[in-house]
């Protein structure tokens, strides 16, 4: 199974343990799925990383050893086409690494946009609980 974790996923898995983005991140590093990534997550992951209100609550050490293994461990979608379907147009990336990749899923905490949509082309757009109960 293939899945992109939204990176609000996967910073959520960072600061807040035992919980679904957390058992998430942990199932993958012990091999449950193959985790799809991109160049353009990689950067909005450590320009996330870097507001003052995240590293507050995370470790830059925690955050540097996810962006490794990332890109080492994770499928590399490249490269992405220009898309413009969400409502939020800093999501189409996730749209459009779900489209290059033929992702099972992409899995997000964005209520309000991506989930919305429930799908994309062939890959379901799920919560994180929902994603964990696929996998486990």
């Amino acid at each position: 199974m293939r899945l992109i974790l939204d990176t609000n996923v996967l910073i959520a898995a960072l600061i807040t343990r035992d919980t679904s983005p957390d058992a998430l991140y942990r199932a993958w590093r012990d091999g449950a799925f193959t985790l799809v990534t991109s160049e353009l997550q990689l950067e909005e992951f450590r320009a996330v990383t870097r507001r003052e209100s995240v590293r507050l609550r995370l470790h830059p050490a925690e955050a540097g050893r996810m962006v490794n293994d990332l890109r080492s461990l994770a499928v590399l979608a490249e490269p992405l086409e220009r898309l413009d379907i969400s409502p939020d147009p800093y999501d189409n990336f996730l749209l459009a690494m779900a489209q290059a990749s033929r992702a099972d899923a992409l899995v997000t905490g964005d209520k309000r946009d991506l989930l919305s949509l429930g799908r994309h082309l062939g890959t379901r757009i799920l919560t994180a609980r929902e994603a964990l109960n696929l996998i486990v």
